[in-house]
């Protein structure tokens, strides 16, 4: 065979290839719109394909064959390497163009059934006995099978390429031609591991387990989604998948990095690779990652989920895409932080952040049914917390979510209540950070009616406001009359509960045989109830001032209740309407006197008698009467 590389035996000229093989060319292949102008022999006694074609086109007589391969893998370049190999060059494989090559000898089918040692047997060897033995060869052989995959898929190529990267990326990667530390701190200036003091240009990888997250990244979307699903198959653990799912995300997705914590800065870079990075649809790749993503959670696991729902609103992505990102949020909900949730509204709504996104998210908290655990004890992310805890936690981020999103001027009321019963009332056991949400949203729209601030405020449970949020709510001029007052009801509920703790703790300290307690205990109980003493001492005032208030009110309303029935029973009397005088002396009324009776009375005031004295008490029993009557 000639030379490895040697082409002197074949020119190009435009869209023609000749051979100088000092014969005039019988058959001519074109492939691609490129005509190669060769001899039947070499090709007919290897290809038996071509063989095939030519036999069948024998009836027609023809002195020069012309035949055109149609979607021939790897195209005119690769024909050329076949041709070659006919007329005996000797081929060099690469793991660049094996698989290429491999798939055009299957289409040519240059079998040792036609020739031995014919083209498809040298690379199914070359394929077994090199690229599936180093880590770097497979990555090649899987970017450039790109534009053969059927075949290549036919052929097997794929899966052997699939498992060999996931058995390697599951054993220690020193063993699979990469020097490591294990033979040495030999390191160039730059950093880059010295092979026999001869500088490789690699980078010295860390012991962790994320070392191939770089390399696979240049994968195009699907051959990545078969390798991910190749290393479950084989059980490789869920956050080592998660994190190159995270890892290729991030690099195809714009803005996405920001959403997760504790990325690492080191990765491998490797230049003989001369690796590109694959053209990605982003809405495609989305809907991939997310069917990828193992049921798993984690602190930084459910950012990145986050991230990507931020993404996928972005985009546009199917409905199916994003209620799934919504339920695997809402399903570890008690890991997202407030500006995880806080998301924009990408859509035409009025509103600045879109809220029945993240209403949606605390549904699927409540009513999903499947408990997914976090990721194993080796992962950074690990939290677990019982049921009961992750309501408080998840209560305790809905309303920080309200008190944020309640300052938005097109936030409708009925949201604000949609969001704050998403949980039950067993979840909150204070609603101090719902009264707070609900304050700040009177103070950003005071344009709302009593009515509307009353159902709102029909939500909060005042007795479980603390004592700050009593004292705030009972001066808050914002807060309907009708809810003031139903809060200093429950404050004196719990003053008068309050008080009589304290006064038993202070009798049972004072009693000699009662049980001894500790100093400390005492102590912290005291400092509890201080402040409910001191809110006492603040509003006794207040209490007997309404007390006060309470019965003047009473009395007014039953002299009231007297003076009606009085007037009804004079009424229906005919002699009182001619003697306006007698209906007054008989309801115990004296009318204003005349000028002259005026002055009579004024002579007879000044002369002392007994019968004068002696009617002074009657006119003092009336004296109710006519203070009632003035009423009117």
């Amino acid at each position: 065979m000639a030379p490895a590389g040697k082409v002197s035996g074949f020119h190009r000229e435009g869209n023609d290839w000749y051979c100088s093989a000092g014969l005039p060319s019988d058959i001519t292949v074109i492939v691609e719109g490129i005509n190669f102008h060769l001899h039947k022999f070499p090709l007919v006694s290897k290809c038996a394909k071509i063989a095939r074609i030519y036999e069948e086109s024998q009836s027609t007589h023809i002195k020069t064959f012309t035949t055109e391969l149609e979607d021939f893998p790897g195209g005119p370049g690769t024909f050329l390497i076949a041709a070659k190999f006919c007329y005996g060059h000797r081929v060099e494989f690469t793991p660049r163009n094996i698989v290429t090559v491999y798939a055009a000898a299957d289409y040519l089918e240059m079998t040792d059934e036609d020739d031995e040692d014919n083209l498809v047997a040298q690379s199914e060897s070359f394929f077994h006995k090199n690229v599936l033995r180093a880590w770097k060869d497979c990555i090649l052989a899987l970017q450039s099978s790109e534009s053969v995959l059927p075949r290549a898929d036919r052929l097997q190529i794929l899966s052997k390429c699939l498992n060999a990267l996931s058995m390697m990326a599951c054993t220690d990667p020193s063993l699979f031609g990469w020097p490591m530390m294990m033979y040495g701190s030999l390191q160039s200036p730059g950093g880059s591991i010295l092979w026999n003091g001869i500088n490789t240009g690699a980078r010295i990888r860390s012991s962790e387990s994320d070392w191939w997250f770089e390399d696979l990244s240049y994968l195009s979307v699907g051959l990545f989604e078969r390798l991910i699903k190749t290393m479950e198959a084989r059980g490789m653990r869920p956050e080592n998948l998660a994190g190159a799912i995270m890892y290729y995300a991030r690099k195809y997705l714009p803005g996405l990095g920001r959403w997760q914590g504790g990325q690492s800065s080191n990765t491998r870079r490797v230049t003989s690779y001369s690796l590109t990075p694959a053209a990605v649809d982003q809405k495609v790749l989305l809907e991939t990652i997310e069917n990828l993503l193992p049921e798993k959670k984690g602190k930084s696991f459910c950012r990145f989920l986050v991230g990507l729902l931020r993404v996928a609103l972005i985009l546009g992505v199917n409905e199916k895409c994003k209620e799934s990102l919504e339920r695997r949020i809402g399903m570890q909900l008690e890991l997202a932080t407030l500006d995880c949730l806080l998301i924009p509204n990408y859509s035409d709504s009025d509103t600045l952040y879109n809220t029945d996104c993240v209403e949606r998210i605390f549904h699927h908290f409540m009513t999903s049914e499947t408990i997914i655990t976090s990721f194993s004890p080796a992962s950074a992310d690990v939290e677990t917390s019982s049921s009961s805890g992750s309501l408080r936690k998840v209560s305790k981020l809905i309303d920080s979510y309200i008190a944020e999103v309640a300052s938005d001027v097109n936030l409708k009321p009925g949201k604000i209540r949609s969001l704050a019963v998403a949980l039950p009332d067993s979840s909150r056991p204070f609603h101090d950070g719902l009264y707070r949400a609900l304050d700040i949203y009177f103070q950003a729209h005071p344009w709302l009616s009593e009515r509307d601030k009353e159902e709102l405020c029909n939500i909060i449970d005042y007795q479980k406001l603390s004592i700050d949020a009593c004292t705030h709510a009972s001066h808050n001029e914002r807060l309907p009359l009708r809810v003031i007052l139903q809060v200093l009801f429950f404050e004196q509920l719990q003053l008068r509960t309050a008080l009589a703790s304290c006064l038993n703790a202070l009798d049972t300290e004072s009693a000699p045989a009662g049980p001894l307690t500790g100093p400390s205990d005492m102590a912290g109980e005291i400092v509890q109830r201080d402040g409910w003493v001191t809110v006492a001492r603040e509003n006794h005032g207040l209490k007997v001032d309404m007390d006060k208030m309470r019965s003047r009110v009473g009395e007014l309303e039953e002299e009231f209740g007297k003076i009606k029935q009085e007037m009804k029973r004079v009424t229906k009397s005919h002699s009182s309407l001619s003697s306006p005088r007698l209906v007054a002396k008989k309801i115990g009324c004296r009318l204003l006197p005349r000028s002259s009776d005026a002055q009579a009375d004024k002579v007879e005031g000044t002369a002392s008698t007994p019968r004068a004295s002696v009617e002074q008490p009657q006119s003092s029993r009336h004296s109710r009467h006519r203070k009632s009557f003035s009423l009117f």
